[in-house]
């Protein structure tokens, strides 16, 4: 017990593994259950059961079934439930229910908690799950009660509360999962759905270091609040806000005269604002991705890729990673030995774990990209795949960055191709380097150290 415990500590990605792998086997058999099921739709497979638990609890919103008209209420209530337990860490909850039954936080549950919240120098535990969970359910209150209101104008109450409910906890958590088959394209020019779900979306994926950084800091001027907070937040704020800027105007000017052509002045900012939001791990859409153009489905694949914050219920190989790989850039292009930014100096181990995490995130989508395509259209000529090999490549970013959204390939994955997707979706949400660690041998150390010797970059 001592040696398990002991590897636990060391990598506690360990336990994440164990508790998500749980978590989806409760759900995939909880929803093959026909309460779970619409009487007039067929039964859910087992393989369609674990897609969804797989896509809910690792927060994607990939499906292979409609949420709304496939399972009953009680099917989309444990849904919602898998979102949320995903969304913010299951061992954040079992943590938090061991200090209410008045519990201590262990060695264990202090270096997972070191993952899931980053809150490894916080000394009061307590305290730090109590503002996790206070905060997330006061942004998804406020969310629920927008969306409601809004609901209520134009749906019957009962319909208009549930649907508040389960977007405002979808949104928060980066799901992506939504009740209508047509994700929020009906929301297409509603300025108060759109920008509730955004602002819902930004803040889950801002990371739960940042938010609590913020509400340390939340008192006093402007400026003061701002110099106050971590240097990770600063470049977290930054990145968001500058990401959102690209993805909303490379949208806007390449799909100027395509699918926002029709649409007004402010509709196009809109769409394309909510577009680029999405994007960055959120998973709804209010456009029709298939008629998008070749250009603005790969700057969507880029976004993708970055996705959202560290500690977060976003995915993606993360925008402090991206960041930091940008200053090491512009730093050794001004023949500077040191990234130093708001009178603070980034340690070189962050850009080194920076590439690697870039490095294994790109392995692991070009050998998933490279199995899929075999399994999908083993033996089609390019001229006669049509546009397979963008679809399937959207199809694993958006699944490896815990995304959701699609351009309509999921429904026509094979067997094979849904079993690709689910592996991808939960190596995507505890990230291809926890993964890997918890699969892996413990440490070993090397006696023998040999001489360095220099090899030639670039």
């Amino acid at each position: 017990m001592p040696r398990a415990t002991g590897t636990i500590v060391t990598y506690p990605a360990r336990a994440s593994f164990a508790w998500y792998f749980v978590l989806i086997a409760v759900g995939a058999v909880t929803l093959m259950l026909p309460v779970c099921g619409q009487a007039a739709k067929p039964a859910i497979s087992l393989l369609d059961a674990a897609f969804t638990a797989t896509s809910a609890a690792c927060v994607t919103g990939l499906a292979v079934r409609s949420t709304g008209h496939d399972f009953s209420l009680l099917g989309q209530i444990v849904i919602l439930s898998l979102i949320q337990l995903g969304g913010i860490g299951i061992m954040t909850v079992t943590t938090l229910i061991t200090f209410r039954l008045g519990g201590r936080a262990n060695l264990r549950h202090r270096a997972v908690l070191a993952e899931t919240l980053g809150v490894q120098s916080e000394p009061d535990l307590g305290w730090v799950l109590g503002s996790v969970f206070k905060l997330t359910l006061v942004i998804e209150a406020i969310g629920f009660v927008i969306l409601a209101a809004r609901n209520l104008m134009i749906d019957p109450p009962v319909q208009a509360l549930w649907h508040a409910l389960f977007h405002s906890v979808s949104a928060f958590c980066n799901a992506g999962f939504s009740l209508n088959d047509d994700s929020l394209m009906r929301y297409q020019g509603d300025p108060v759905v759109n920008l509730t779900i955004s602002g819902l979306v930004i803040s889950g994926g801002l990371g739960f270091p940042v938010m609590l950084d913020i509400q340390r800091n939340w008192q006093g001027p402007w400026a003061k609040r701002w110099e106050r907070l971590c240097l990770h937040s600063k470049i977290m704020l930054l990145g968001t806000c500058a990401l959102l800027v690209f993805g909303t105007s490379a949208f806007l000017t390449l799909e100027w005269d395509g699918i926002l052509q029709e649409f007004s002045l402010g509709k196009k900012v809109l769409v394309s604002f909510f577009h680029s939001m999405s994007c960055r791990t959120a998973g709804f859409n209010t456009v029709d991705l298939g008629s998008l153009t070749n250009a603005s489905l790969f700057i969507s694949i880029l976004l993708m890729m970055i996705g959202a914050g560290p500690c977060s219920t976003a995915g993606g190989f993360k925008v402090s990673t991206f960041m930091a790989l940008v200053l090491n850039a512009l730093a050794t292009l001004r023949g500077d030995k040191k990234i130093s930014l708001f009178r603070r100096t980034v340690s070189p181990s962050v850009v080194t774990r920076a590439t690697s995490t870039l490095l294994l995130f790109a392995v692991v989508a070009v050998l998933a990209l490279t199995v899929l395509l075999v399994a999908e259209q083993s033996n089609v000529t390019h001229r006669e795949s049509q546009a397979v090999f963008l679809d399937s490549m959207f199809e694993v970013f958006s699944a490896l960055a815990t995304v959701g959204l699609s351009t309509g390939f999921t429904s026509q994955l094979t067997d094979v191709g849904r079993c690709i997707i689910i592996i991808l979706m939960f190596v995507g949400r505890l990230g291809p380097i926890s993964v890997f660690v918890a699969l892996s041998q413990d440490e070993r150390t090397h006696k023998v150290e040999f001489p360095n010797e220099e090899l030639l970059i670039g």
